[in-house]
């Protein structure tokens, strides 16, 4: 290790002192790593770090091999995300909703990491404008959260309506969920951006994982507020 917090395993740079900085070691991106190199990384951030420690977007066929090497991990096969040491609760409580049940491989992503940072998670499925009684039948538990994580494709729409109804921090992920002109998800990201609700968070398309990042953030200062 160099002198700045970094370590040079030679095919990846560790950012050690992100711990220090943001209360969770350095986050370790699957795809494009082989799985040497995923225990690798995993195993030096575990010899070094207090934790949790997560590698996300791992396949179901790469996940074991990975935990026999490393063990005392757990894989959470719907969020595709391999965790060691889950921190303990903190108190935060973040709700995740999604427009319809296509949307749900990306929420699951965000409860997965959620969980793991210690966040406790209320899943509200299927509450797309489309219906829009389903989302006003459950606007109480909603309101009830610390921060609602939103996940939507085709025009994004459940996020404004979201956060006209509740005060806390809203989350939007938009989703590549459907037809041709939603264009993979920059139609709904585009409407996301462009919300009459007020100070709405967007995050990049299908990217439950940073949806879960910015809560994370708001339950670091959240704890230190008095």
């Amino acid at each position: 290790m160099n002198g700045d917090g970094v370590l040079d395993l030679g095919y990846a740079r560790l950012d050690l002192d992100r711990e220090a900085r943001q209360g969770v070691p350095e986050i370790v991106y699957g795809p494009g790593k082989t799985r040497e190199q995923i225990v690798g990384i995993a195993a030096a951030l575990l010899d070094r770090s207090a934790g949790p420690v997560l590698v996300t977007r791992v396949a179901p066929q790469d996940a074991p091999a990975v935990l026999a090497q490393v063990p005392e991990g757990a894989y959470h096969a719907d969020g595709r995300l391999l965790a060691w040491r889950p921190a303990p609760p903190t108190g935060f409580h973040v709700a995740v909703a999604t427009a319809g049940t296509s949307d749900g491989p990306v929420a699951a992503e965000a409860e997965a990491v959620a969980r793991v940072l210690g966040m406790t998670v209320t899943s509200v499925p299927d509450i797309g404008v489309a219906g829009l009684h389903r989302l006003l039948a459950e606007a109480e538990r909603l309101r009830a959260a610390d921060a609602v994580i939103v996940v939507a494709g085709m025009e994004g729409a459940l996020a404004s309506a979201v956060g006209g109804l509740v005060a806390a921090p809203v989350i939007a992920v938009p989703t590549s969920t459907g037809y041709g002109a939603a264009l993979e998800g920059v139609t709904a990201l585009l409407a996301m951006l462009t919300s009459c609700a007020a100070g709405i968070t967007v995050v990049n398309i299908d990217s439950g994982f940073s949806a879960a990042m910015a809560a994370h953030r708001l339950a670091q200062v959240a704890r230190k507020t008095p």
